[in-house]
């Protein structure tokens, strides 16, 4: 629900509004409604998912014809049934996440070990050993919300999260204080700079959700992926240099419902020479390429991926590398 709030919200406030402002509802009540969600135990919050699908999908048809033509684009061997299953799935599997992220920000560390189990835990705590930093490449895909409390109740490691403030400054506070409970903190995007260099040398995580869309006037690499032309933020490679550090990519498989599975693909690891920032972004690119083809309903076709057209077209340096192989321990 954080996720979708903020994406509602954006949409309402994006659109051409009569000359009243939208006013945003008390601080005090909201945090009393976020917090009092977060007592309610889980099968009564699906309950309150599955009218929230009803209404997104259904009702309000909320980015339904974009989610469907981006779908169609990226599966036009399926058949016009099994798109329609991938769109209507993507949104109950939304729906779910929003309902689990809430009653995980007042579950226990026992609790989530139960519910999120990592498959490749000693790749982190090798690094951790090694006393490395790590850098770790994520995607909207299984339950994100998850994914860094779940960490941070595994591994003795701060877990520091790149994030776009909230608009709604009741709901930006509640999030930076339940997620990062069992260690970390989220860094506003325009400030993880500044603190990677105030904390260069101190072995820690940084997660960075990279499955978003640049702006048009950011650096960007551009690839084929998911049979279409795809931005992708760079920098990974600058920041693995910088830091010395190992870039994992992050897959969360979903095992059954409000249970999963995180795994983790090696992206680059040091001594590094010359790091060509493009050839992580290509091998995250083919990684979540694999994650989605596997299980297309639980990533999130709602974020508008493909915003905008690749301007010239067969400029962009050409990479052959492949899928890097799944890690064996």
């Amino acid at each position: 629900m954080p996720y979708l709030c903020a994406l509602v919200y954006s949409d309402v406030r994006a659109r051409k509004q009569p000359s009243y402002k939208i006013p945003a509802p008390p601080a005090n009540l909201m945090r009393f409604f976020l917090k009092a969600l977060t007592h309610i135990p889980l099968p009564i919050l699906y309950g309150f998912g599955f009218i929230a699908y009803v209404v997104a999908f259904h009702v309000m048809r909320w980015r339904r014809d974009r989610a469907e033509f981006d779908v169609g684009n990226a599966f036009p061997e399926k058949s016009p049934q099994e798109r329609a299953r991938i769109v209507r799935d993507c949104y109950r599997n939304l729906a779910d996440t929003m309902v689990e992220a809430f009653w995980g920000f007042g579950a226990s560390a026992a609790a989530l070990k139960a519910r999120v189990k990592f498959a490749d835990a000693e790749l982190i705590r090798r690094a951790i050993d090694r006393k490395q930093t790590i850098l770790l490449l994520a995607a909207h895909h299984g339950n994100w919300e998850w994914l860094l409390m779940a960490a941070g109740a595994n591994f003795p490691i701060p877990i520091d999260v790149v994030y776009q403030p909230q608009r709604l400054a009741s709901l930006d506070e509640f999030l930076r204080n339940v997620r990062c409970r069992f260690g970390g903190k989220l860094i506003p995007r325009k400030e993880f700079v500044y603190e990677l260099l105030s904390h260069a040398g101190e072995p820690r995580a940084y997660a960075l959700i990279a499955d978003q869309t640049p702006r048009k006037e950011d650096p960007k690499h551009w690839t084929r992926f998911l049979r279409q032309d795809t931005a992708f933020f760079v920098g990974a490679g600058k920041i693995a240099k910088f830091l010395e550090s190992p870039v994992y990519f992050v897959s969360m498989h979903r095992d059954r419902r409000g249970y999963y599975t995180v795994r983790l693909d090696v992206l680059a690891e040091p001594p590094y020479e010359e790091v060509d920032d493009a050839v992580i972004v290509e091998r995250y690119a083919r990684c979540l390429e694999r994650a989605i083809l596997a299980s297309p309903a639980d990533w999130l076709w709602l974020q508008k991926k493909w915003k905008y057209a690749k301007p010239v077209p067969g400029d962009d340096k050409a990479y052959t590398e492949g899928v890097p192989a799944r890690v064996r321990l």
